[in-house]
């Protein structure tokens, strides 16, 4: 979860830069910025992703060479799992935070021409995206461990293409549709890699 949040402070601190840099009157150059810093971010999170996977195998290493028979008591699998959980809880904790900002006032969302389902998209787009957090975990760890550099391209495409696909928002269809799609794909994917078939 710290990862995540250094990664977040890091792009919010790039965007905010470009955004006061820029003149606020361009809404093309505004909007242009807001999906560059959507992008950047994605990116320095998968990145910040690998520097966790780095120091998680070193601390690995350390518990073999400590233990007394040489295996490690937590498996990559487990620390990938709970990686991917702490990105996606803490993902979650924010978009909420947000959203119940916005529910606080002094307007409401949705009364004066907003969409109805707000609220309730936003919070089916947060427990999306701390699900596929989870399962991109385990799919860029299984990556990194193994060396298959697409399983880890793949999950970098899958998150650009989910966090792309909110600015298809207040056509919710086109932002969540997509974003259970793969997020099924990306369950069943990781499932596989984790051991698990069709008989168990």
């Amino acid at each position: 979860a710290f990862f995540w949040l250094v990664s977040l402070l890091l792009s919010s601190l790039i965007w905010f830069i470009a955004v006061k840099a820029s003149d606020p009157r361009d809404e093309p150059l505004q909007k242009g910025l807001l999906i560059f810093g959507v992008m950047f971010s994605v990116l320095l999170q998968e990145a910040f992703r690998f520097l966790y996977y780095k120091l998680l195998r070193k601390a690995i290493e350390g518990l073999v060479a400590l233990s007394e028979d040489g295996c490690s008591p937590i498996s990559i699998q487990q620390m990938a799992y709970v990686a991917g959980v702490g990105f996606g809880l803490m993902s979650g904790a924010f978009s909420m935070i947000n959203l119940l900002a916005d529910a606080l006032g002094p307007g409401t969302v949705g009364i004066h021409g907003d969409s109805q389902l707000y609220f309730l998209t936003s919070a089916f787009m947060t427990m999306v995206l701390i699900f596929l957090h989870t399962f991109w975990g385990i799919l860029f760890f299984h990556g990194c461990e193994h060396q298959r550099w697409w399983e880890i391209t793949a999950v970098v495409v899958m998150h650009l293409a989910v966090s792309g696909s909110t600015f298809c928002n207040p056509l919710y269809v086109g932002s969540l549709v997509p974003s259970y799609l793969l997020m099924a794909t990306a369950a069943a994917w990781a499932y596989l890699l984790s051991g698990g078939s069709a008989q168990n």
